[in-house]
């Protein structure tokens, strides 16, 4: 399926956005992160309030795009189907947890990160990158 320029230059554009928006929240610095994940310590919760805005302006952006009858740059809506909760919709976001938690980034971040050249990035992205080529790897061994 070929994809038409004008949308590789709308999703170029998004995420220059979201990068911007991670270098100004302060998100892409790894120490933030660990801040407010230690409750007992330098607990900074500066990251809920940029959790909770992400959260109002995505909870309006999906009211008011899901009203269209088909995207702008795609011939129709790709939403999940599934609701039921299976091992993968349990181990993924608990590795997920673990890996921010414990490097203080997660992927939009690290890429951003890379960019500042923030210590850690180096060794944080490729880690990264083995885990979703191995996560890829098992899902398919188990089909």
């Amino acid at each position: 399926m070929r994809v038409p320029f004008a949308s590789i230059l709308v999703n170029l554009g998004l995420g220059l956005l979201f990068g911007v928006g991670l270098i100004v929240s302060g998100m892409s610095d790894p120490a933030k992160v660990l801040n407010f994940l230690d409750l007992t310590g330098t607990f900074d919760p500066s990251l809920a309030f940029v959790m909770g805005g992400a959260v109002v302006v995505a909870f309006i952006g999906y009211r008011l795009v899901l009203t269209r009858d088909k995207p702008l740059m795609a011939p129709r809506f790709q939403l999940p189907t599934r609701s039921d909760i299976d091992a993968r919709l349990i181990v993924g976001p608990a590795l997920f947890g673990m890996g921010w938690g414990l490097g203080g980034f997660c992927p939009g971040p690290a890429f951003t990160a890379l960019g500042l050249a923030a210590p850690g990035t180096l060794a944080f992205l490729p880690a990264m990158l083995a885990g979703m080529w191995a996560a890829r790897w098992v899902a398919e061994r188990g089909r």
